[in-house]
């Protein structure tokens, strides 16, 4: 893992646990989190393939991810104030987002060290699991979809109170 990779992995970390405290949901809110995972996927995510089980490899991660992203952004409190809509991710909601995040972090780690390549090796090939791409691959894709999929939650939720409030979306 190169220095960047730490610094990514932190930062997205920092996202989190940076919104336990409530604050207004704001573009920049938005787009800080997908503008980090925008980066992590166009830097190596380079293809996803499709040999063997590499699909499914990446389809089981992608759908970690997503039961990870409805979780986190359930148990994310929104709510409107102030004419508003604010968020606050709950102990729950960082510690979910920590919780996949340091096992991504973990596993890299893991992998770049002997004894977890050639365990991955082994797995990988009594899985047909057909190359190192898939699990850049699966473990992207999980990333990317907990991100994208919680805060669509939260956008979702935040405007439907707005709309119950009869405040248009766009004030």
């Amino acid at each position: 893992m190169t220095i960047s990779d730490w610094i990514i992995d932190v930062a997205l970390i920092l996202v989190v646990i940076r919104q336990m405290r409530e604050e207004r949901l704001t573009a920049f809110r938005l787009l800080l989190p997908l503008g980090l995972i925008t980066w992590v996927a166009t830097s190596y995510l380079h293809d996803i393939p499709t040999a063997g089980n590499d699909l499914v490899l990446t389809g089981a991660f992608a759908g970690i991810g997503i039961a990870c992203g409805v979780a986190g952004g359930l148990l994310t409190r929104v709510r409107f104030a102030d004419g508003h809509v604010r968020v606050k991710a709950t102990l729950g909601a960082a510690a979910l987002w920590v919780l996949s995040m340091g096992f991504r972090l973990g596993f890299a780690v893991w992998t770049s060290h002997s004894s977890g390549e050639t365990r991955i090796a082994r797995f990988s090939a009594a899985h047909d699991i057909t190359s190192a791409q898939a699990w850049v691959a699966a473990l992207v894709l999980m990333a990317v979809s907990e991100v994208v999929v919680r805060l669509g939650i939260i956008v979702l939720r935040g405007r439907t109170l707005r709309g119950r409030t009869g405040v248009p979306a766009t004030a």
